[in-house]
Protein backbone atom coordinates (compact mmCIF):
# COMPACT_ATOMS: atom_id res chain seq x y z
CA UNK A 1 0.00 0.00 0.00
CA UNK A 2 1.52 3.37 -1.01
CA UNK A 3 2.09 5.71 1.94
CA UNK A 4 2.19 9.41 1.11
CA UNK A 5 3.70 11.50 3.92
CA UNK A 6 2.95 15.15 3.15
CA UNK A 7 5.08 18.00 4.58
CA UNK A 8 3.89 20.95 6.65
CA UNK A 9 5.14 23.43 4.07
CA UNK A 10 3.81 23.53 0.48
CA UNK A 11 1.26 20.91 1.52
CA UNK A 12 -1.25 21.71 -1.22
CA UNK A 13 1.35 21.45 -4.01
CA UNK A 14 2.73 18.23 -2.54
CA UNK A 15 -0.76 16.71 -2.41
CA UNK A 16 -1.45 17.69 -6.05
CA UNK A 17 1.80 16.10 -7.22
CA UNK A 18 1.12 12.90 -5.31
CA UNK A 19 -2.54 12.71 -6.38
CA UNK A 20 -1.60 13.27 -10.04
CA UNK A 21 0.89 10.39 -9.93
CA UNK A 22 -1.48 8.03 -8.11
CA UNK A 23 -4.34 8.85 -10.48
CA UNK A 24 -2.18 8.30 -13.56
CA UNK A 25 -1.15 4.92 -12.21
CA UNK A 26 -4.77 3.97 -11.53
CA UNK A 27 -4.27 3.57 -7.77
CA UNK A 28 -7.72 3.46 -6.10
CA UNK A 29 -8.35 5.53 -2.95
CA UNK A 30 -8.66 2.52 -0.65
CA UNK A 31 -5.07 1.48 -1.51
CA UNK A 32 -3.47 4.76 -0.38
CA UNK A 33 -2.45 5.80 3.14
CA UNK A 34 -2.07 9.56 3.62
CA UNK A 35 -0.05 10.98 6.52
CA UNK A 36 0.91 14.53 7.43
CA UNK A 37 4.28 15.69 8.79
CA UNK A 38 4.93 12.40 10.57
CA UNK A 39 7.80 12.11 13.08
CA UNK A 40 9.58 9.90 10.54
CA UNK A 41 10.32 12.95 8.42
CA UNK A 42 13.82 14.18 9.11
CA UNK A 43 12.83 17.60 7.82
CA UNK A 44 9.29 18.71 8.58
CA UNK A 45 9.35 21.08 5.61
CA UNK A 46 10.88 18.67 3.09
CA UNK A 47 8.61 17.62 0.25
CA UNK A 48 7.94 13.85 -0.04
CA UNK A 49 9.99 11.88 -2.50
CA UNK A 50 8.14 12.14 -5.78
CA UNK A 51 7.17 8.92 -7.49
CA UNK A 52 7.82 8.67 -11.27
CA UNK A 53 4.88 10.11 -13.15
CA UNK A 54 2.93 7.94 -15.50
CA UNK A 55 2.48 9.00 -19.11
CA UNK A 56 -0.62 10.88 -20.17
CA UNK A 57 -2.23 14.15 -19.25
CA UNK A 58 -4.80 14.40 -16.46
CA UNK A 59 -7.23 17.29 -16.41
CA UNK A 60 -9.81 18.24 -13.80
CA UNK A 61 -12.21 21.19 -13.52
CA UNK A 62 -10.57 24.40 -12.31
CA UNK A 63 -13.08 24.55 -9.51
CA UNK A 64 -11.63 21.37 -8.00
CA UNK A 65 -8.09 22.77 -8.06
CA UNK A 66 -9.24 25.80 -6.06
CA UNK A 67 -11.22 23.54 -3.72
CA UNK A 68 -8.21 21.27 -3.09
CA UNK A 69 -5.88 24.23 -2.53
CA UNK A 70 -8.10 25.28 0.38
CA UNK A 71 -9.09 21.90 1.86
CA UNK A 72 -5.42 20.79 2.11
CA UNK A 73 -4.98 23.36 4.91
CA UNK A 74 -7.88 21.98 6.98
CA UNK A 75 -7.07 20.29 10.30
CA UNK A 76 -9.10 17.14 9.56
CA UNK A 77 -6.58 14.23 9.30
CA UNK A 78 -8.81 12.66 6.62
CA UNK A 79 -8.74 15.70 4.33
CA UNK A 80 -6.22 14.26 1.86
CA UNK A 81 -8.05 10.95 1.60
CA UNK A 82 -11.40 12.70 1.09
CA UNK A 83 -9.95 14.87 -1.65
CA UNK A 84 -8.39 11.95 -3.46
CA UNK A 85 -11.56 9.84 -3.17
CA UNK A 86 -13.59 12.67 -4.72
CA UNK A 87 -10.93 13.20 -7.41
CA UNK A 88 -11.14 9.48 -8.24
CA UNK A 89 -14.88 9.88 -8.89
CA UNK A 90 -14.39 13.20 -10.66
CA UNK A 91 -12.14 11.80 -13.40
CA UNK A 92 -15.13 10.04 -15.03
CA UNK A 93 -17.81 12.53 -13.95
CA UNK A 94 -16.59 16.15 -14.25
CA UNK A 95 -20.16 17.33 -13.68
CA UNK A 96 -19.84 16.29 -10.01
CA UNK A 97 -18.47 19.76 -9.28
CA UNK A 98 -21.95 21.13 -10.02
CA UNK A 99 -23.88 18.46 -8.08
CA UNK A 100 -25.15 20.31 -5.02
CA UNK A 101 -26.67 17.12 -3.69
CA UNK A 102 -23.42 15.14 -3.58
CA UNK A 103 -22.56 14.40 0.07
CA UNK A 104 -18.79 14.18 -0.53
CA UNK A 105 -18.71 17.54 -2.32
CA UNK A 106 -20.84 19.11 0.41
CA UNK A 107 -18.39 17.88 3.04
CA UNK A 108 -15.42 19.31 1.11
CA UNK A 109 -17.22 22.62 0.56
CA UNK A 110 -17.83 22.84 4.29
CA UNK A 111 -14.12 22.24 4.97
CA UNK A 112 -13.23 24.87 2.36
CA UNK A 113 -15.50 27.38 4.09
CA UNK A 114 -13.92 26.61 7.47
CA UNK A 115 -10.43 27.23 6.08
CA UNK A 116 -11.49 30.54 4.53
CA UNK A 117 -13.10 31.57 7.82
CA UNK A 118 -9.95 30.64 9.75
CA UNK A 119 -7.81 32.71 7.35
CA UNK A 120 -10.18 35.65 7.80
CA UNK A 121 -9.93 35.34 11.59
CA UNK A 122 -6.15 35.36 11.36
CA UNK A 123 -6.20 38.57 9.31
CA UNK A 124 -8.57 40.16 11.83
CA UNK A 125 -7.20 38.96 15.17
CA UNK A 126 -3.40 38.87 14.90
CA UNK A 127 -2.02 41.52 17.28
CA UNK A 128 1.62 42.54 16.87
CA UNK A 129 3.83 43.80 19.68
CA UNK A 130 6.71 46.20 19.10
CA UNK A 131 10.08 44.58 19.92
CA UNK A 132 11.72 48.03 20.32
CA UNK A 133 15.03 47.39 18.50
CA UNK A 134 17.65 49.89 17.38
CA UNK A 135 17.66 48.74 13.73
CA UNK A 136 16.45 50.85 10.84
CA UNK A 137 13.45 48.60 10.23
CA UNK A 138 10.84 48.26 12.94
CA UNK A 139 10.42 44.73 14.34
CA UNK A 140 7.20 43.21 15.63
CA UNK A 141 6.05 39.80 16.85
CA UNK A 142 2.69 38.15 17.42
CA UNK A 143 1.36 34.90 18.84
CA UNK A 144 -1.68 33.29 17.21
CA UNK A 145 -3.47 29.95 17.57
CA UNK A 146 -5.31 29.14 14.32
CA UNK A 147 -7.91 26.40 14.13
CA UNK A 148 -6.53 25.10 10.84
CA UNK A 149 -3.13 25.13 9.08
CA UNK A 150 -3.68 28.56 7.55
CA UNK A 151 -0.39 30.29 8.38
CA UNK A 152 1.35 29.56 5.07
CA UNK A 153 -1.53 30.53 2.71
CA UNK A 154 -2.38 33.64 4.79
CA UNK A 155 1.15 34.96 5.38
CA UNK A 156 1.37 36.75 1.96
CA UNK A 157 -1.47 39.02 3.12
CA UNK A 158 0.73 40.28 5.96
CA UNK A 159 3.77 40.73 3.68
CA UNK A 160 1.71 43.09 1.53
CA UNK A 161 0.12 44.95 4.43
CA UNK A 162 3.23 45.25 6.60
CA UNK A 163 5.97 45.35 3.99
CA UNK A 164 7.81 48.21 5.72
CA UNK A 165 8.65 46.27 8.88
CA UNK A 166 10.10 42.95 10.02
CA UNK A 167 7.69 40.67 11.83
CA UNK A 168 7.17 37.18 13.20
CA UNK A 169 3.84 35.38 13.59
CA UNK A 170 4.43 32.40 15.89
CA UNK A 171 1.89 29.57 16.14
CA UNK A 172 2.01 26.07 17.66
CA UNK A 173 2.20 24.56 14.15
CA UNK A 174 4.26 26.84 11.87
CA UNK A 175 6.00 30.16 12.43
CA UNK A 176 6.08 32.79 9.66
CA UNK A 177 9.04 35.17 9.60
CA UNK A 178 9.36 38.28 7.41
CA UNK A 179 12.77 39.96 7.47
CA UNK A 180 14.18 42.55 5.03
CA UNK A 181 11.48 41.74 2.52
CA UNK A 182 11.89 37.94 2.60
CA UNK A 183 9.21 35.57 3.89
CA UNK A 184 10.29 32.27 5.43
CA UNK A 185 8.77 29.57 7.60
CA UNK A 186 10.03 27.44 10.46
CA UNK A 187 8.64 24.91 12.88
CA UNK A 188 6.11 26.02 15.46
CA UNK A 189 7.08 26.61 19.08
CA UNK A 190 5.52 27.30 22.48
CA UNK A 191 4.16 30.77 23.08
CA UNK A 192 7.05 33.25 23.30
CA UNK A 193 7.41 35.76 26.14
CA UNK A 194 6.62 38.97 24.25
CA UNK A 195 7.33 42.36 25.82
CA UNK A 196 4.59 44.74 26.86
CA UNK A 197 3.66 47.25 24.17
CA UNK A 198 2.77 50.81 25.15
CA UNK A 199 0.54 51.09 22.09
CA UNK A 200 -1.84 48.48 23.58
CA UNK A 201 -3.18 51.02 26.07
CA UNK A 202 -3.90 53.43 23.22
CA UNK A 203 -5.57 50.64 21.28
CA UNK A 204 -7.70 49.77 24.32
CA UNK A 205 -8.79 53.41 24.64
CA UNK A 206 -9.77 53.46 20.97
CA UNK A 207 -11.74 50.22 21.34
CA UNK A 208 -13.64 51.50 24.37
CA UNK A 209 -14.63 54.66 22.50
CA UNK A 210 -15.91 52.91 19.38
CA UNK A 211 -17.91 50.35 21.39
CA UNK A 212 -21.60 51.09 20.83
CA UNK A 213 -23.61 49.95 23.86
CA UNK A 214 -26.89 50.36 21.96
CA UNK A 215 -25.91 47.61 19.51
CA UNK A 216 -24.68 44.95 21.90
CA UNK A 217 -25.45 41.46 20.61
CA UNK A 218 -23.34 39.08 22.64
CA UNK A 219 -24.12 36.02 20.53
CA UNK A 220 -23.27 37.81 17.29
CA UNK A 221 -20.10 39.25 18.84
CA UNK A 222 -18.81 35.89 20.05
CA UNK A 223 -19.73 34.34 16.69
CA UNK A 224 -17.57 36.86 14.83
CA UNK A 225 -14.92 37.09 17.58
CA UNK A 226 -14.78 33.62 19.22
CA UNK A 227 -13.60 33.59 22.82
CA UNK A 228 -10.62 31.34 21.94
CA UNK A 229 -8.91 34.40 20.42
CA UNK A 230 -9.58 36.77 23.31
CA UNK A 231 -6.52 35.86 25.40
CA UNK A 232 -4.20 37.17 22.65
CA UNK A 233 -6.07 40.41 21.95
CA UNK A 234 -5.37 43.38 24.27
CA UNK A 235 -8.73 45.09 23.69
CA UNK A 236 -10.80 42.11 24.90
CA UNK A 237 -9.82 42.75 28.53
CA UNK A 238 -12.26 45.70 28.41
CA UNK A 239 -15.23 43.67 27.10
CA UNK A 240 -16.61 42.43 30.47
CA UNK A 241 -16.80 45.99 31.82
CA UNK A 242 -18.28 47.32 28.56
CA UNK A 243 -20.98 44.62 28.58
CA UNK A 244 -21.79 45.22 32.25
CA UNK A 245 -22.30 48.95 31.69
CA UNK A 246 -23.89 48.71 28.22
CA UNK A 247 -27.49 49.11 29.39
CA UNK A 248 -26.72 52.18 31.49
CA UNK A 249 -24.64 53.78 28.74
CA UNK A 250 -27.31 53.08 26.11
CA UNK A 251 -29.94 54.71 28.34
CA UNK A 252 -27.73 57.76 28.82
CA UNK A 253 -27.20 58.00 25.06
CA UNK A 254 -30.95 57.83 24.44
CA UNK A 255 -31.66 60.53 27.02
CA UNK A 256 -29.02 62.81 25.51
CA UNK A 257 -30.20 62.27 21.92
CA UNK A 258 -32.61 64.76 20.25
CA UNK A 259 -36.24 63.66 20.45
CA UNK A 260 -36.95 64.04 16.74
CA UNK A 261 -34.30 63.89 14.01
CA UNK A 262 -34.58 66.25 11.02
CA UNK A 263 -37.07 65.00 8.44
CA UNK A 264 -34.48 64.95 5.68
CA UNK A 265 -31.85 63.11 7.79
CA UNK A 266 -33.00 59.70 6.53
CA UNK A 267 -32.74 60.77 2.90
CA UNK A 268 -29.27 62.20 3.43
CA UNK A 269 -28.07 59.03 5.12
CA UNK A 270 -29.51 56.90 2.32
CA UNK A 271 -27.69 58.99 -0.27
CA UNK A 272 -24.43 58.79 1.63
CA UNK A 273 -24.89 55.05 1.99
CA UNK A 274 -25.39 54.68 -1.77
CA UNK A 275 -22.41 56.85 -2.60
CA UNK A 276 -19.78 54.97 -0.60
CA UNK A 277 -16.22 56.06 -1.06
CA UNK A 278 -14.87 52.61 -0.13
CA UNK A 279 -13.34 50.84 -3.14
CA UNK A 280 -12.50 47.15 -2.61
CA UNK A 281 -9.27 45.81 -4.12
CA UNK A 282 -10.16 42.12 -3.80
CA UNK A 283 -13.30 40.06 -3.25
CA UNK A 284 -12.08 39.39 0.30
CA UNK A 285 -12.21 43.16 0.94
CA UNK A 286 -15.78 43.23 -0.34
CA UNK A 287 -16.76 40.21 1.77
CA UNK A 288 -15.30 41.86 4.88
CA UNK A 289 -17.40 44.95 4.15
CA UNK A 290 -20.50 42.76 3.64
CA UNK A 291 -19.94 40.96 6.94
CA UNK A 292 -19.60 44.31 8.70
CA UNK A 293 -22.82 45.67 7.21
CA UNK A 294 -24.70 42.40 7.77
CA UNK A 295 -24.23 42.70 11.53
CA UNK A 296 -26.72 45.58 11.50
CA UNK A 297 -29.38 43.88 9.39
CA UNK A 298 -32.90 45.30 9.40
CA UNK A 299 -35.92 43.24 10.55
CA UNK A 300 -37.26 41.22 7.63
CA UNK A 301 -33.91 41.09 5.81
CA UNK A 302 -31.17 38.46 5.85
CA UNK A 303 -27.46 39.01 5.56
CA UNK A 304 -25.63 40.26 2.47
CA UNK A 305 -24.86 37.28 0.22
CA UNK A 306 -22.15 38.02 -2.34
CA UNK A 307 -21.35 35.95 -5.40
CA UNK A 308 -18.75 33.26 -5.95
CA UNK A 309 -16.57 32.09 -8.80
CA UNK A 310 -13.26 32.82 -10.50
CA UNK A 311 -11.91 36.35 -10.80
CA UNK A 312 -11.66 37.59 -13.42
CA UNK A 313 -14.30 35.60 -15.28
CA UNK A 314 -15.48 35.94 -18.88
CA UNK A 315 -19.10 35.23 -17.85
CA UNK A 316 -20.99 36.75 -14.94
CA UNK A 317 -24.42 35.32 -14.06
CA UNK A 318 -26.79 37.61 -12.14
CA UNK A 319 -29.98 36.30 -10.53
CA UNK A 320 -32.62 38.19 -8.56
CA UNK A 321 -32.14 37.84 -4.80
CA UNK A 322 -31.05 35.15 -2.31
CA UNK A 323 -33.68 32.78 -0.97
CA UNK A 324 -34.00 31.25 2.48
CA UNK A 325 -31.46 28.49 1.74
CA UNK A 326 -28.98 30.92 0.17
CA UNK A 327 -29.23 33.21 3.20
CA UNK A 328 -28.55 30.34 5.60
CA UNK A 329 -25.65 29.00 3.51
CA UNK A 330 -24.20 32.42 2.67
CA UNK A 331 -23.84 31.34 -0.99
CA UNK A 332 -25.89 32.10 -4.11
CA UNK A 333 -27.96 29.57 -6.07
CA UNK A 334 -27.98 26.60 -3.69
CA UNK A 335 -31.77 26.25 -3.40
CA UNK A 336 -34.27 24.66 -5.82
CA UNK A 337 -33.78 27.39 -8.44
CA UNK A 338 -30.02 26.98 -8.22
CA UNK A 339 -30.31 23.22 -8.66
CA UNK A 340 -32.48 23.71 -11.76
CA UNK A 341 -29.94 26.20 -13.11
CA UNK A 342 -27.04 23.79 -12.51
CA UNK A 343 -28.87 21.00 -14.33
CA UNK A 344 -29.80 23.09 -17.38
CA UNK A 345 -26.39 24.79 -17.48
CA UNK A 346 -24.73 21.38 -17.67
CA UNK A 347 -27.04 20.37 -20.51
CA UNK A 348 -26.20 23.61 -22.35
CA UNK A 349 -22.44 23.10 -21.99
CA UNK A 350 -22.01 25.88 -19.43
CA UNK A 351 -19.60 25.00 -16.61
CA UNK A 352 -20.76 26.95 -13.57
CA UNK A 353 -17.30 26.77 -11.99
CA UNK A 354 -15.92 28.94 -14.82
CA UNK A 355 -18.49 31.72 -14.26
CA UNK A 356 -19.01 34.21 -11.44
CA UNK A 357 -22.52 33.72 -10.03
CA UNK A 358 -24.29 36.38 -7.95
CA UNK A 359 -27.61 38.16 -7.41
CA UNK A 360 -28.78 41.67 -8.22
CA UNK A 361 -30.30 42.13 -4.73
CA UNK A 362 -28.01 40.90 -1.96
CA UNK A 363 -30.38 40.34 0.98
CA UNK A 364 -33.15 37.78 1.44
CA UNK A 365 -36.35 39.74 2.06
CA UNK A 366 -38.99 37.89 4.04
CA UNK A 367 -41.95 38.06 6.37
CA UNK A 368 -42.43 35.68 9.31
CA UNK A 369 -45.34 33.24 9.21
CA UNK A 370 -45.11 31.28 12.41
CA UNK A 371 -41.57 29.94 12.42
CA UNK A 372 -41.19 30.11 8.64
CA UNK A 373 -39.60 32.93 6.66
CA UNK A 374 -41.76 33.62 3.61
CA UNK A 375 -40.04 35.15 0.57
CA UNK A 376 -41.02 38.71 -0.37
CA UNK A 377 -40.29 40.31 -3.74
CA UNK A 378 -37.71 43.13 -3.59
CA UNK A 379 -39.01 46.65 -4.17
CA UNK A 380 -37.30 49.52 -5.98
CA UNK A 381 -35.56 50.64 -2.78
CA UNK A 382 -34.01 47.19 -2.37
CA UNK A 383 -32.76 47.28 -5.97
CA UNK A 384 -31.25 50.74 -5.56
CA UNK A 385 -29.59 49.77 -2.28
CA UNK A 386 -27.92 46.74 -3.90
CA UNK A 387 -26.58 48.57 -6.97
CA UNK A 388 -23.39 49.59 -5.19
CA UNK A 389 -22.58 45.96 -4.43
CA UNK A 390 -23.18 44.71 -7.98
CA UNK A 391 -21.05 47.54 -9.37
CA UNK A 392 -18.14 46.51 -7.15
CA UNK A 393 -18.49 42.87 -8.19
CA UNK A 394 -18.54 43.78 -11.89
CA UNK A 395 -15.46 45.95 -11.44
CA UNK A 396 -13.61 43.04 -9.80
CA UNK A 397 -14.83 40.25 -12.14
CA UNK A 398 -14.44 42.23 -15.41
CA UNK A 399 -16.85 39.98 -17.37
CA UNK A 400 -17.02 39.92 -21.16
CA UNK A 401 -20.72 39.01 -20.96
CA UNK A 402 -23.34 39.25 -18.21
CA UNK A 403 -26.26 36.80 -18.15
CA UNK A 404 -29.20 38.54 -16.42
CA UNK A 405 -31.85 36.10 -15.16
CA UNK A 406 -35.20 37.61 -14.25
CA UNK A 407 -36.86 41.01 -14.16
CA UNK A 408 -34.97 42.27 -11.09
CA UNK A 409 -31.59 41.53 -12.69
CA UNK A 410 -32.79 43.17 -15.91
CA UNK A 411 -33.88 46.29 -14.02
CA UNK A 412 -30.56 46.52 -12.18
CA UNK A 413 -28.38 46.11 -15.28
CA UNK A 414 -30.46 47.71 -18.06
CA UNK A 415 -32.71 50.10 -16.12
CA UNK A 416 -35.85 48.47 -17.54
CA UNK A 417 -37.86 45.76 -15.81
CA UNK A 418 -40.85 45.24 -18.11
CA UNK A 419 -41.11 42.82 -21.02
CA UNK A 420 -38.62 40.20 -19.88
CA UNK A 421 -40.42 37.43 -21.82
CA UNK A 422 -40.27 39.36 -25.09
CA UNK A 423 -36.67 40.44 -24.49
CA UNK A 424 -35.30 37.07 -23.45
CA UNK A 425 -32.55 35.66 -25.63
CA UNK A 426 -31.46 39.14 -26.76
CA UNK A 427 -28.27 41.00 -25.89
CA UNK A 428 -28.51 44.63 -24.81
CA UNK A 429 -25.59 47.02 -24.55
CA UNK A 430 -25.42 48.70 -21.12
CA UNK A 431 -23.01 50.72 -19.02
CA UNK A 432 -21.79 47.37 -17.65
CA UNK A 433 -21.16 45.89 -21.10
CA UNK A 434 -23.25 43.40 -23.10
CA UNK A 435 -26.09 41.81 -21.11
CA UNK A 436 -27.91 38.67 -22.29
CA UNK A 437 -31.44 38.52 -20.89
CA UNK A 438 -33.35 35.40 -19.87
CA UNK A 439 -35.93 34.29 -17.32
CA UNK A 440 -35.10 33.28 -13.77
CA UNK A 441 -35.15 29.51 -12.98
CA UNK A 442 -37.74 30.14 -10.26
CA UNK A 443 -40.13 31.31 -13.00
CA UNK A 444 -39.90 27.85 -14.58
CA UNK A 445 -40.54 26.19 -11.22
CA UNK A 446 -43.76 28.21 -10.81
CA UNK A 447 -45.26 27.22 -14.18
CA UNK A 448 -48.23 24.96 -13.37
CA UNK A 449 -48.62 23.41 -16.83
CA UNK A 450 -46.18 20.59 -17.61
CA UNK A 451 -45.99 21.34 -21.34
CA UNK A 452 -45.45 25.05 -20.71
CA UNK A 453 -42.73 24.20 -18.22
CA UNK A 454 -41.03 21.91 -20.76
CA UNK A 455 -41.12 24.60 -23.47
CA UNK A 456 -39.89 27.26 -21.06
CA UNK A 457 -37.06 25.03 -19.84
CA UNK A 458 -35.99 24.28 -23.41
CA UNK A 459 -35.93 28.01 -24.23
CA UNK A 460 -33.99 28.71 -21.02
CA UNK A 461 -31.43 26.05 -21.97
CA UNK A 462 -31.14 27.71 -25.37
CA UNK A 463 -30.39 31.07 -23.74
CA UNK A 464 -27.62 29.46 -21.67
CA UNK A 465 -26.21 27.85 -24.81
CA UNK A 466 -26.28 31.27 -26.51
CA UNK A 467 -24.13 32.65 -23.70
CA UNK A 468 -21.62 29.83 -24.24
CA UNK A 469 -21.62 30.47 -28.00
CA UNK A 470 -21.17 34.20 -27.49
CA UNK A 471 -17.99 33.57 -25.53
CA UNK A 472 -16.67 31.17 -28.12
Amino acid sequence: MPTIDLPRLHTAQAWRDAARTLLARGTPPEDVLWTYASPAQSDLFAAPEAAPRAAGQITVPKGFVALADSVCWHADPERFARLYAFLWRLRDRPSLMQDRGDADLARLRGMEKNVHRCAHKMKAFVRFRDLQTDTNRRRFAAWFEPTHHTVEPTAPFFTRRFADMDWVIATPDVTARFETGTLSFEAGAPRPDLPEDAAEELWGTYFRNIFNPARVKVHAMTSEMPRKYWKNMPETRHIPELLATAERRAREMAEAAPSLPPVRAGRILDRLHAERSFTPVTLDDLRARAEEESRDSRPGYGRIVLGEGPMPASLMIVGEQPGDEEDRAGRPFVGPAGQLFDREAGAAGLDRSTAYVTNAVKRFKYTMRGKRRIHQAPDRGDVEHAKWWIRQEIALVKPQLILAMGATAAETLTGQRAGILSRRGTIEETEFGPVLLTVHPSYLLRLPDRDARARGTEAFRGDLAAAVARLG
